[in-house]
């Protein structure tokens, strides 16, 4: 059953009896049922869990304001900070973002840290939008065409997650794939770990790798890498054993 946090904004659903230990955070465009497998397992294995709604998705009203990861973060600090102790922190790609500037930014709510499919660092090789669409941005930003021409050519040209957005949903992906995170992955002082599929082509495992080595205390022959054979970018539902064994891990 669906209850509110923080100020009553945040959804999230319960599983298991006694305190939560592990709070999960989903990624874009998806909801806390993501981790429906996930919470089962470790509702069996003795283990409470909290999965959010995130602000603008699932039972979740969107935020008042635009912003990235940095901005949820301070909207699920509330959360965190209403739990009984510190959590082991999930987050899979969005929620990741959010995860990693929670145990940066918060690190007595968090326990130990739990990565997957997240990017973590701006990719530099990113191609610029086509020229056309900088064209049309560049005349609409002198007044020469309309905002619904503008629109049009957003929905012609922007990505996927773009294009179903809209509001200041909209907004917060404009400022979320602006971010990255290498600051706050080098002042984590929590645990962490990255769980990741072999086969995930939206955050390829090369960047779980990057990114660990920016983590204090990063070396080549550590275990914080986990990369899973045949899995791809949904680890909570493609691989929830699997997750629910590195929380398990975790946690200790």
């Amino acid at each position: 059953m669906l209850r509110t946090f923080g100020d009553g904004t945040i959804f999230g659903e319960v599983a298991g009896d006694g305190p939560v230990g592990v709070v999960l955070l989903h990624g874009w465009a998806r909801r806390g049922r993501d981790f429906a497998a996930v919470q089962d397992e470790l509702a069996r294995h003795g283990r409470s869990s909290l999965a959010l709604d995130l602000p603008g998705f699932g039972s979740s009203p969107p935020p008042s304001v635009a912003g990235g990861a940095r901005l949820y973060a301070t909207l699920v600090a509330p959360v965190l900070a209403s739990l009984p102790g510190p959590v082991v922190l999930v987050g899979h790609s969005f929620g990741g973002r959010v995860a990693t500037v929670l145990a940066a930014d918060y690190p007595e709510l968090v326990r130990s840290v739990v990565l997957s499919g997240v990017p973590l660092l701006r990719n530099a090789s990113v191609e610029r939008s086509p020229w056309r669409y900088r064209t049309i941005r560049w005349l609409r930003h002198r007044g020469w065409i309309s905002e619904a021409r503008l629109e049009v050519a957003r929905h012609r040209y922007g990505s996927t997650d773009y294009r179903a957005a809209s509001g200041i949903v909209r907004d917060v992906l404009v400022v979320t794939v602006a971010e990255g995170y290498a600051d706050e992955l080098g002042r984590l002082t929590v645990p962490v770990f990255f769980l990741w599929g072999e086969l995930d082509t939206v955050v390829p495992v090369e960047v779980a790798l990057r990114a660990n080595g920016l983590v204090p205390g990063a070396h080549e022959t550590d275990n914080r890498v986990r990369v899973l054979p045949g899995v791809g970018h949904l680890v909570p539902i493609e691989a929830a054993s699997s997750m629910v064994e590195l929380i398990r891990e975790a946690a200790q």
